[in-house]
């Protein structure tokens, strides 16, 4: 009896009598293997929890690494952008570069003073502008190249502008002892219009032989008002044979403007008129395919091209 007490656990179960109702053995075997499943059900709910528990962590960080990788994307994106915005914009740098150099050589030209190197001279690269960026070019497959490229002409732009400087400061100064002659030259459009013709040999559409063209013509409706390109003295208003009704506009230092095929004269011959003010209307009088006026510009008597001296 003693012998089977040691290797069992005896369960008395009472009713609500207190009387004995059954009686159960249990072996010590029994309760170790018990004990161990619970124990070992722990352990791998245990291992699961902390398994799981490292995933949901692992999925948070990869989301939270995916949303950084998004929004450094979006801000590649928006650098790319603003990297070809900034290389237009040294694009347009240039032709602004470029496009002063000309009007500087207009204002020369008025003023009969030296002309200067050509608009490559601007850059100082040896002769020659440097090509526009191509800002349509794949960032992603030429970034580098395109930034080394923006920064060279970055170099070369800022030398162009200290070079232009450097020359409307010489061109100020050499205007300053021109300044009735300036007022003298004419620098505006005498009437609004499209050039119907330039100045230089053309077919004549009357004779049908190869001639000089002394002017241009700018074409508009019957009617459209003349003005004076500078100031000046009309020294002839009256009817021209072949050019119709004309007026000469004398400005002094040996210039002098011509307009014809008008409509109306509205100065008389020996008035002081001032750059700006209207003197006639357009019309077709004379030797005329239709409105237009016809405008000459003479130095010491010899025609030159109007062009030259249009500035507005």
């Amino acid at each position: 009896m003693t012998k089977t007490m040691r290797k069992h656990y005896t369960i008395l179960v009472i009713d609500d009598k207190g009387s004995p109702v059954r009686e159960t053995l249990i072996s010590k075997r029994f309760i170790w293997l018990v004990s161990l499943m619970a124990f070992m059900a722990l352990s791998v709910i245990g291992a699961g929890a902390y398994h799981y528990s490292r995933l949901y962590q692992s999925v948070t960080e990869n989301a939270d690494i995916r949303n950084q990788l998004q929004n450094q994307q979006a801000g590649i994106e928006d650098q790319r952008r603003q990297i070809n915005s900034f290389a237009q914009s040294i694009n347009e740098l240039k032709a602004n570069l470029v496009t002063l150099s000309q009007f500087e050589q207009k204002v020369r030209i008025m003023a009969n003073l030296e002309h200067k190197d050509d608009q490559a001279s601007l850059f100082a690269v040896g002769g020659s502008m440097p090509e526009d960026l191509d800002t349509s070019i794949p960032l992603q497959e030429d970034h580098d190249r395109l930034i080394r490229q923006m920064h060279e002409q970055i170099g070369q732009i800022n030398q162009g502008t200290a070079l232009q400087q450097k020359s409307f400061e010489t061109l100020l100064s050499s205007l300053k002892d021109k300044r009735n002659l300036l007022a003298a030259t004419p620098s505006l459009r005498p009437t609004m219009g499209w050039i119907s013709s330039e100045f230089g040999y053309r077919i004549s559409p009357f004779t049908g032989r190869r001639e000089l063209h002394k002017g241009m013509d700018i074409a508009n409706r019957e009617g459209t008002p003349i003005i004076a390109p500078a100031d000046g003295v009309i020294t002839f208003a009256d009817n021209g044979g072949l050019m119709g009704n004309m007026i000469s506009l004398d400005h002094g230092y040996g210039m002098l403007t011509r307009y014809g095929h008008l409509v109306k004269i509205l100065k008389k011959k020996g008035d002081r008129v001032k750059r700006g003010e209207a003197m006639a209307l357009m019309g077709t009088t004379g030797r005329s395919t239709g409105p237009h006026l016809h405008y000459e510009v003479r130095l010491n008597g010899i025609p030159v091209n109007p062009t030259n001296y249009i500035l507005d």
